[in-house]
């Protein structure tokens, strides 16, 4: 009788257990479902099913391998962020070219290849057409990211594959993660700005910047070159050349000390050496350089830039945050989009600041006007910029002078 009742309390139990074992994954998929139907709600962290993520790092894996021996063989020197030369950058990108695959370079103004596949497709989305690509993005350091864009006709979403390149040389896949993209667009001059969903107060305590640009449609071949070589170096910050309004009548609102750094890169093909200047720059460096680029004598140099006459240097101090305030506006990426020949021998610019930040193809519209010498160097000449345009930007923050003064743009 004992043994009958004993066995009778192991079935008991054991049918416990057993109930208890079956109602786990019923359990899981539950708690699972709630964080998926979340996770589509808010539009960030979606769930990736196992095949596509396999599917998606094996292509990207693949992807870095056609590039894999460009990448060992190219210069990385001593660079801690371990940037390679534009040079490598672009013969991988037509490696991958080759390939077939749609793919974007890592420097400013880069052709993406393919690049009517991408165009088609977002011309496809504005008509609400389903669909789907695939495109590629070279990264600075030689790295790739993957990205899928799908179209629902009602609403997009990425699958980015990010891989970078391991210390044995080997591409390692860092993240794949699926988000939605809250909002669109895909302008005439050929840029694609979009918006992530990402996560917003009160889950986090700051807004996190989700926006991005990338430019489709190719420029015109004369407008890169001219982009490249007169105002890619100076862009919107830490100088005051492209984003106020001046000419030769008068020289004296531009910053100079701040544009020292822009036309040491550009003529020397390098950045400034801080250390160098922490004291100072000597006044025949500083005013041989400014004169190359600029019509400005020594005399009006020392009179409108900061200079010390006794130590006869001009100062230098690095842009920081203790004499500059980030802007979304000083990020934008300048770029030529005519050119026009003048009778009198001078060339006009017209220049349109890409603010990538906001995913404003056109933040300010204006006019830069440079004289060509016969071996190929140039002098800026003027910036004319309307009153309108001058009101749609931020007051520049000179580097340098008393409070870290601030001007009015030429207004």
């Amino acid at each position: 009788m004992g043994l009958l009742i004993l066995l009778l309390i192991v079935i008991i139990l054991g049918s416990r257990i057993l109930d208890r074992e079956e109602s786990r994954p019923e359990d899981t998929s539950r708690e699972k479902k709630k964080t998926w139907e979340k996770q589509k709600l808010q539009g960030y962290d979606l769930p990736v099913g196992k095949r596509e993520r396999e599917e998606a790092e094996a292509a990207c894996k693949k992807a870095m391998n056609l590039t894999g021996a460009c990448y060992r063989k190219a210069e990385k020197g001593d660079a801690s962020n371990g940037v390679l030369s534009d040079a490598d950058l672009i013969k991988m990108k037509e490696i991958l070219k080759k390939s077939g695959l749609t793919v974007s370079g890592a420097d400013a103004y880069s052709t993406m290849e393919h690049w009517k596949k991408m165009d088609r497709f977002l011309l496809n989305c504005q008509d609400q057409k389903a669909g789907e690509i695939v495109m590629y993005q070279i990264k600075a350091g030689g790295g790739l990211n993957r990205m899928k864009f799908v179209f629902d006709g009602k609403q997009m979403e990425i699958l980015e594959t990010i891989a970078e390149w391991s210390q044995e040389g080997k591409p390692v896949v860092t993240e794949t993660i699926r988000t939605r993209i809250k909002k669109w667009n895909y302008t005439e001059k050929g840029w694609f700005s979009y918006e992530l969903c990402a996560p917003e107060p009160p889950e986090v305590s700051e807004v996190v910047d989700a926006g991005t640009m990338i430019r489709i449609r190719p420029m015109d071949k004369k407008c890169k070159e001219l982009s490249i070589a007169c105002v890619e170096k100076l862009g919107y910050q830490g100088n005051n050349l492209l984003c106020s309004r001046w000419d030769l009548s008068d020289l004296s609102k531009l910053d100079y000390n701040g544009v020292f750094e822009s036309f040491y890169e550009m003529k020397y093909g390098k950045k400034i050496d801080y250390d160098r200047y922490a004291d100072g720059i000597p006044e025949e460096e500083f005013e041989t350089l400014i004169m190359d680029y600029i019509p400005v004598t020594k005399e009006e140099l020392r009179t409108f830039a900061e200079y010390d006459r006794e130590s006869r240097t001009y100062l230098w101090v690095r842009l920081g945050t203790g004499n500059y305030v980030p802007t979304t506006f000083g990020t934008s990426l300048p770029e030529v989009v005519d050119v026009k020949e003048n009778a009198d021998g001078t060339t006009a610019l017209t220049i349109e600041a890409v603010c990538l930040g906001s995913g404003n193809d056109c933040a300010l519209h204006h006019t830069l006007k440079v004289r060509f010498r016969q071996n190929g160097t140039f002098q800026y000449l003027g910036n004319e910029i309307s009153d309108e345009e001058l009101g749609r930007i931020p007051p520049y923050q000179y580097r340098l002078g008393t409070q870290w003064k601030e001007a009015d743009n030429g207004q």
